[in-house]
């Protein structure tokens, strides 16, 4: 299968990804680290390899990709950098939703500098006090005779500080739950919109996660996106496409991890032979090995699911559960094989164990794939 999602290997979008992460992502990964974020400029030259607009119609300046598709390209950016992979994955998602439910003033206002890395992307759902339970959110807009007043807190927001364009997602009624609940584009730089100071994180700083708060924020009617009601349901089929992409980045990642880890092994010498050759590094590069390839083909039946219009949920689940589990785990194990060198910061298996960690937290926790999976345990496996 070699570092790509089964048949997307020759895809040209994939092709061209593996390119921008062995010459762009791998040799500034570090930097990026310490910066903060992933620059602006990079996000330019990404957009002219096509890799700004994946999911967003060719009709409209994209390049029209599935899901399947996009997880591999994610995958190919993952080897180098999860983090930054994640930034380019939320900021394509902001285009091919911007795309899929804006209205035709939205799509000609915000859509062609998105594309072309002009503008990036951010979604904003998770708040501080309510964490996975999006449904209970509190930010709320207020309807006025010119449009909305917005009035909130929102956290955990990955591109948050570099963000130009943000769907904020809001509750409009009181006590409605996901049926009072709206979603809005706005200009990340808007009067009412303050951005918050950059989280200070174990690792993981080129993603530029940091919060939102919004203080009388005025909005006019066309910053709508979607409607009370239809917003919820558009950010549950979001993030089941968000967790298969972090599933396809854990793959790429810890399929790095293992080639450093065969590699080094297959070079140091002790005991008068190399260290691959004894079997308790073998077994364990065995087991992390294993672990990929099951990931890899859980990541595949998801994505085949969706691409077929199928409800992917479940299958979603099962895949970023266990690709991130995977990964933390292998990872640990192939920096293991390495001994001491695999600590050491002159390889990337540090910043990929962290990424590796981060990635269960993303869009949604692994306890929170596991209550969507055991919601589903009696339909599907239940005796009639």
């Amino acid at each position: 299968m070699g570092r790509t999602l089964m048949t997307f290997a020759n895809d040209s979008r994939v092709v061209a990804a593996q390119a921008f992460a062995d010459e762009v992502i791998a040799p500034n990964a570090e930097h990026w680290e310490t910066l903060g974020r992933v620059p602006y400029d990079c996000f330019e030259q990404a957009a002219k390899a096509g890799l700004c607009g994946l999911l967003v119609p060719e009709a409209l300046g994209g390049s029209g990709l599935g899901v399947g598709a996009m997880a591999a390209v994610m995958e190919s950016m993952a080897s180098a950098c999860m983090c930054s992979a994640f930034s380019f994955a939320v900021h394509n998602n902001l285009a091919g939703y911007v795309a899929r439910y804006g209205s035709p003033s939205q799509i000609d206002r915000y859509l062609p500098d998105l594309i072309a890395g002009r503008k990036i992307g951010a979604f904003l759902l998770t708040e501080p006090s309510v964490g996975s339970d999006a449904q209970s959110i509190k930010t709320f807009a207020e309807r006025t005779a010119s449009g909305w007043i917005i009035n909130g807190e929102k956290a955990w927001v990955s591109n948050g500080v570099f963000a130009d364009l943000i769907s904020v997602y809001v509750q409009t009624e009181h006590g409605s739950g996901a049926e009072g609940i709206a979603a809005f584009l706005i200009d990340a730089n808007a009067p009412g919109v303050i951005r918050e100071d950059a989280y200070k994180l174990m690792r993981g700083h080129a993603l530029g996660t940091a919060g939102f708060r919004f203080d009388q924020c005025a909005v006019i009617d066309d910053a709508l996106v979607l409607a009370p009601g239809a917003a919820f349901k558009a950010a549950i089929a979001g993030i089941n496409i968000a967790r298969i992409c972090v599933a396809a980045m854990c793959c790429g990642t810890l399929h790095a991890s293992l080639a450093q880890a065969i590699d080094y092994a297959d070079k140091r010498r002790a005991f008068g032979r190399s260290t691959l050759e004894f079997q308790g590094v073998q077994f364990m590069l065995a087991d992390a090995a294993t672990n990929l390839e099951a990931a890899k083909l859980l990541t595949a039946s998801a994505i085949e699911q969706h691409d077929a219009g199928v409800d992917a949920t479940i299958s979603a689940a099962h895949a970023k559960k266990f690709a991130t589990r995977a990964a933390f785990e292998g990872i640990g194990d192939c920096m293991q094989a390495m001994g001491a060198a695999g600590y050491s910061a002159e390889y990337s298996l540090g910043r990929h164990l962290a990424a590796a960690k981060m990635a269960q937290f993303l869009d949604g926790t692994s306890e929170i794939q596991n209550v969507v999976i055991g919601r589903g345990l009696k339909s599907i496996y239940g005796r009639s």
